[in-house]
């Protein structure tokens, strides 16, 4: 079943169901198990809730249209073996009976004894409306509150309300409610701890996640626990009989699921080992495919969560610490544990499962088959489950304690303010990388600013993580790629040193950098702690390429750090305005890369010059060839962050695949921010946006907030009629190019390093008419011409010219590639030759094309197009054949894209 059924990718948005204005989802705890054979990952999962005070509700804000679409029916069984299995019948949409498929989905036979064995002996009913539903849904009424959770592509067995009466240490965190202290305080005792448990200090916070982890082990409420529970395609929707309110509705419930093997939130590949993994794929309908959970970006909220996996895999997730695993001694399954304490969008969890190993920079040419993996140290720990080090008095003694006292005997090192583990292979980061970045940044400057967020333990206000230049890091790859991503490790420190001294304090206490399989969409993706990179970014260290090679490695590097500031820890309200993130992480990647590389004032200048340059003709191309309505920054105009009374909205576009592959948000923001620096000058820019970063870290912002704080920091745009109405005119609401654009165009093309290009060109040019024909009879002596040595970016400028050529000569083509050896370039180089061999059919250099078709999938997708609308045969079949080389292991997206472009 495809993940999108019937919509229409040309029209259709994205829904976000849940009604978050109604009650939200503070704490997720997750307890999931991965099945490499079956494809599927289980367990449950258990949200604590908070109802939003003084709102009215309706029962049809809660249940959204769509109700009955790609929906399953689950009926327990079991196997000989004593696992147990589901029978999914696929109920479809616009069918009266039913298609059945029987998958085997396997569940650990060792469970805890509150865990019910697949469906928990109750069964659902099948309405006419195609419906799946608990079969006590019908028994509930629409006047009912309803939890509305965006969900889809899970098969959910049993929702049921936890009782937490049963953690003995709850009394602790019940006041004693006298008359003057009544108003406010919940009469019901669990809602009154879980208000308590929410209302902790940030400096307690490893007691608060003690308790959240001795309530998700609570067993289901005694009397009629099993909440009602109904599902269609989006979402996941739950009541209780009686329960009218959102303040009545029960604090803390658990669902337990499985996904499917087809869901799209997760990618289940092989890695370039060809072994088996799975990560969250950066979907566009995000993880909804994983777990239930409120999608909304102002549904903030932290989380724990344990994954068990085989014994050799690792497993990699946004954490705040670097934890080694424990080992399950009946089942040698390993246990992995990872939390966060500061409040992100559920869209921001990552997880990645697989047979990777930690990158080290002493990592031999040839790894033997017996080295063992290097992902943690020592060895294995027997299970146990994390925070029971810890006594329950030792922590209900604690409360009042500061958190230095409470902390220094916890069995896990936090990770925060530290360079390194000194007998550790967990990360990657040094004293000598510190002192190596001394000079790059003052340290905290007091402008007055705090902090305006929740209360969350901020690094933002920790003296140390201020100079804390470079976080700890690791970087993982699958082996044959260990020796390119020594790389990685090698360049990671300059990179983040460099965004230190941009943009200030690192907001997240570590990094994760993970090569990731070859079918990933994208060159990159940053999450919490953790980074994913497309291999194609890799740098081989070819003689031919030299330090230019770095440009793309290191600028990517940079753009996906950018992220921990924008994206991250600040982030859109309204998913439309991407630009926040994509716009800002470009225009900084370059700042940072620029940094890092230590180039002078010019040397900087003329780099920013030619980069501008390109993107100016990329998104040039790209405006000429896409839809109007898929140009515009802020599609929603004024109504940008609103939502419905529930909460509920949709984003739009989201499930347009062609946007998908669109740089509109990176490229147009990026020059929106290219725009404001003309105006105010480049470092006055740079000193705004990290003030703007003191001030909304934490946060959830609109193109207008930081708009808005702009034109207030800099009064003098008012006499140059830069108003507010005017950006959204010229760049945020409109398709198109604005004016100043065209303008400054014209200045780039005329710099130094595009001039040296220019020059190159005409070379080219004059070589190729020299050349054409099949040759001469007796070989003339010609004059020697001697080609300048040229960066990355203006090879990627060469090319794009020479691309404009109506012909070039057979020998000019075999000429190129010698000199620039463009076989090794990057993979922006590359891409740019492939597009020249297309166009001009040198067939000597089609093995190019299907390599860099197979192995740089991020970037290939277009080119395909290329091949088939020559109308050449030998063409044609060629992207025929390299699809069906990638097809299995190629994002949905991309091939749903490639094959519209082949079909």
């Amino acid at each position: 079943m495809e993940p999108y059924g019937d919509l229409n990718p040309d029209t259709d948005d994205l829904p976000l169901r849940a009604n978050t204005n109604h009650i939200l989802v503070r704490h997720y705890v997750l307890d999931l198990m991965v099945h490499f054979d079956s494809r599927v990952i289980g367990g449950s999962i258990v949200l604590f809730l908070e109802p939003c005070s003084g709102v009215r509700t309706k029962p049809e804000d809660d249940i959204g249209p769509g109700a009955g679409d790609g929906i399953e029916i689950i009926e327990s069984g079991g196997t000989e073996d004593g696992s147990t299995f589901q029978k999914v019948d696929t109920v479809k949409e616009g069918t009266i009976g039913l298609e059945k498929t029987e998958v085997k989905l396997f569940i650990a036979k060792e469970r805890d004894q509150n865990e019910p064995q697949a469906a928990c002996g109750s069964k659902t009913e099948v309405d006419a409306s195609n419906i799946q539903s608990s079969h006590m849904w019908k028994t509930s009424s629409v006047s009912d509150f309803t939890l509305v959770l965006d969900c889809c592509d899970l098969d959910v067995s049993k929702v049921e309300e936890v009782d937490i009466t049963c953690v003995s240490a709850m009394s602790d965190l019940i006041p004693e409610v006298t008359p003057e202290k009544s108003e406010g305080i919940s009469t019901n005792p669990q809602a009154a701890f879980i208000q308590n448990l929410f209302s902790m200090p940030s400096s307690q916070w490893r007691q608060k996640h003690w308790f959240f982890s001795q309530c998700s082990r609570a067993p289901g409420a005694k009397d009629d626990s099993s909440l009602h529970f109904h599902g269609d395609h989006w979402s996941l929707q739950v009541r209780k009989s009686g329960v009218v309110s959102p303040e009545e509705f029960p604090r803390v419930i658990r669902i337990y699921y499985n996904t499917r093997p087809t869901g799209a939130s997760v990618r289940w590949t092989k890695d370039q080992d060809n072994r088996v993994c799975v990560y969250t794929a950066g979907s566009p309908i995000n993880n909804r495919a994983l777990f239930p959970c409120q999608e909304p970006p102002v549904a903030m909220s932290t989380w724990q969560a344990t994954v068990r996996t085989p014994s050799e895999c690792v497993v990699l997730m946004s954490g705040e610490e670097q934890v080694a695993p424990t080992e399950d001694g009946n089942t040698h399954f390993l246990f992995w544990n990872y939390y966060v304490t500061m409040p992100m969008p559920a869209s921001t969890f990552t997880l990645a499962v697989g047979h990777w190993r930690n990158v080290t920079v002493e990592t031999p040419p040839v790894l033997e088959n017996k080295v063992e993996d290097s992902c943690y140290c020592g060895k294995t720990p027997e299970h146990r489950a994390d925070y029971e080090e810890w006594t329950e008095t030792e922590l209900v003694a604690g409360l009042g304690s500061s958190s230095s006292e409470v902390v220094k005997d916890f069995p896990l090192q936090t990770g925060r303010n530290q360079t390194a583990r000194s007998d550790s292979t967990f990360c990657h980061s040094s004293l000598e990388d510190e002192k190596l970045f001394a000079t790059d940044y003052s340290g905290m400057v007091d402008d007055g600013i705090s902090c305006s967020h929740d209360d969350y333990p901020c690094r933002f206000t920790e003296q140390s993580a201020w100079s804390q230049r470079v976080i700890p890091h690791r970087v993982f790859s699958p082996v044959c790629l260990l020796q390119k991503a020594q790389g990685v490790l090698k360049l990671l420190p300059q990179c983040l040193a460099a965004a230190h001294a941009v943009l200030g304090v690192h907001p997240f206490p570590r990094l994760d950098v993970l090569i990731v399989p070859a079918g990933f969409s994208s060159l990159g993706m940053a999450s919490p702690h953790i980074i994913f990179l497309s291999q194609s970014v890799l740098y081989g260290e070819s003689p031919a390429s030299g330090n230019s090679g770095l440009s793309l490695y290191g600028s990517r590097i940079c753009h996906e750090i950018a992220h921990s500031w924008f994206g991250l820890v600040i982030g859109a309200r309204d998913w439309t305005e991407e630009w926040i993130s994509e716009g800002f992480a470009t225009f900084l990647e370059d700042i940072i890369w620029a940094q890092a590389q230590k180039l002078s004032l010019q040397e900087t200048m003329e780099q920013f010059d030619l980069k501008a340059l390109l993107r100016w003709r990329r998104l040039s191309d790209e405006l000429q060839n896409s839809k109007e309505e898929l140009q515009i920054l802020r599609p929603n105009m004024e109504k940008t962050g609103q939502v419905s009374d529930s909460g509920s909205s949709t984003v739009k576009h989201a499930l347009n695949p062609e946007k998908t592959f669109m740089q509109v948000h990176y490229l147009k923001g990026y020059f929106l921010l290219k725009f404001l620096a003309s105006q105010v000058g480049e470092q006055p820019l740079v000193d705004f946006i990290r003030l703007f970063v003191r001030k909304y870290h934490g946060k959830l912002v609109l193109s207008q907030d930081f708009l808005q704080m702009f034109l207030i920091t800099f009064p003098a745009m008012e006499r140059k009629s830069l108003t507010l109405s005017a950006i959204y005119a010229d760049w945020l609401d409109q398709p198109g190019i604005p004016k100043w654009l065209y303008e400054r165009s014209a200045v780039w093309s005329k710099a130094r390093l595009v001039e040296e290009v220019k020059a190159e060109v005409v070379k080219w040019i004059l070589f190729s008419q020299t050349h054409q024909g099949k040759g001469r009879k007796r070989k003339r002596i010609e004059p020697k011409v001697n080609y300048k040595e040229l960066s990355s970016e203006q090879l990627v400028m060469l090319l794009e010219l020479l691309l404009e050529e109506s012909e070039l000569s057979v020998a000019s083509m075999h000429a190129l590639q010698k000199t620039y050896s463009l076989q090794e370039q990057d993979a922006e180089v590359r891409h740019r030759w492939c597009e020249l061999v297309v166009k001009h059919a040198y067939t000597h250099a089609y093995g190019d094309v299907e390599h860099f078709l197979v192995h740089d999938q991020a970037m290939g997708v277009y080119l395909y197009g290329e091949l088939m609308v020559q109308e050449d045969p030998e063409q044609q079949t060629l992207a025929r054949r390299c699809l069906s080389l990638v097809q299995e292991e190629m994002d949905q997206s991309a091939r749903r894209v490639v094959e519209e472009m082949i079909l």
